[in-house]
């Protein structure tokens, strides 16, 4: 079942990659599949990694915790949920990419726990293009404000951008959204040449995020399945 998931869902990445209106995107032609695993067991990531598949994705601070305490830290694990300040510390310890920063306070949080480590941490910047309330991520005037302080964070390092898409019952509705998260990734790349990451789309979505530019995609249920709410660390 699980390989012929991963199967379905990398012919979906090929054909959306295929089906690119600009065949030279900034973001490149291959995809990062993370696979999320919030909700199930620690046993498929070790199914998912032993298909090929090292990237791992997780919401919880504490759920990554437990299933690295049981599997040990095997592959990249990328943190894809709202981090709270006062997991920073675990975060940076579990995590070799947290893609949801999306606040200053938070940046300066966790550059400083990764200095206390010795540590670069790897970070996406999340921003809220769909303008969702309820969603975290930076509006455009906090983001265009927080590129310039930068520099005063050693121990961290922006790789790209981090969006999600509105829920809405016509997936075509999420393409202004991803369109827009290229133009900015764009427009980021032109002042910072070393970002590579441009983190969109998820098991609903995924498509038609790597249509749109899209070189990470985080899925979760279309690989393993819904989620198993009784399950949980």
């Amino acid at each position: 079942m699980l390989a012929d998931n991963l199967k379905v869902v990398r012919e979906h990445i090929a054909n959306a990659v295929a089906l690119r209106k600009d065949k030279a995107m900034l973001t490149g032609d291959t995809v990062t599949l993370v696979a999320v695993t919030k909700n199930h067991p620690p046993q498929v990531i070790t199914d998912i990694q032993a298909l090929g598949v090292p990237n791992v994705g997780e919401n919880r601070v504490q759920e990554a915790k437990h299933k690295q305490e049981d599997l040990g830290k095997q592959g990249t694990w990328h943190l894809i949920g709202h981090l709270q300040s006062n997991k920073a510390r675990q975060a940076v310890a579990l995590f070799d990419l947290i893609e949801s920063i999306d606040s200053e306070h938070l940046l300066a949080t966790v550059d400083k726990e990764a200095a206390r480590i010795g540590k670069v941490q790897d970070i996406l910047l999340q921003l809220n293009i769909a303008h969702e309330e309820q969603k975290s991520g930076l509006d455009r005037e906090d983001y265009l404000a927080l590129l310039p302080k930068l520099e005063q964070y050693k121990n961290v390092r922006l790789r790209g951008l981090m969006v999600i898409a509105q829920k809405c019952d016509n997936v075509e509705e999420t393409r202004p959204v991803f369109a827009a998260g290229y133009r900015a990734f764009v427009r980021l790349k032109a002042v910072r040449p070393e970002v590579d990451v441009l983190s969109m789309g998820m098991s609903n979505d995924y498509m038609i995020a790597v249509e749109e530019g899209a070189n990470i995609v985080r899925v979760g249920t279309a690989l393993f399945g819904a989620r198993d709410y009784s399950y949980q660390y």
